[in-house]
């Protein structure tokens, strides 16, 4: 079992950057696919990004808007935003996998609780 507990979320203007941090307990971190998805109000859950466990070969939906590193160390991940505008406000929810990083959210095993991220002037 893998716990898994996102921060980080508030509210910005449009225009900043955030970094959200998810911190995983439990099981051995490091075998694990990480990832990142979002969910706006009356939307379907969407993929943001993903990164293997070795770290290298991320995933994105927006190149270039996001970053998604990992600390194996720490067992954290993060993911650092940029330029947000209000299309990117919504739930953001940490994930992980034993499998291959996808962004199919079907494949990924845990899922934190989320941590609100509200992007308005």
């Amino acid at each position: 079992q893998v716990q898994l507990e996102e921060s980080g979320g508030r509210w910005v203007r449009p225009g900043d950057s955030l970094k959200l941090s998810c911190a995983a307990s439990g099981r051995t971190f490091s075998p694990y696919a990480m990832g990142w998805f979002r969910q706006a109000p009356g939307k379907e859950r969407e993929f943001v990004a993903a990164i293997t466990w070795r770290g290298g070969t991320p995933y994105y939906t927006k190149k270039g808007q996001f970053t998604i590193s990992r600390d194996n160390a720490t067992n954290t991940v993060y993911l650092l935003m940029y330029n947000l505008t209000p299309d990117d406000t919504g739930m953001y929810y940490c994930v992980s996998t034993s499998g291959v990083a996808t962004m199919n959210p079907d494949d990924y095993d845990y899922w934190g609780q989320g941590t609100q991220v509200t992007v308005s002037s």
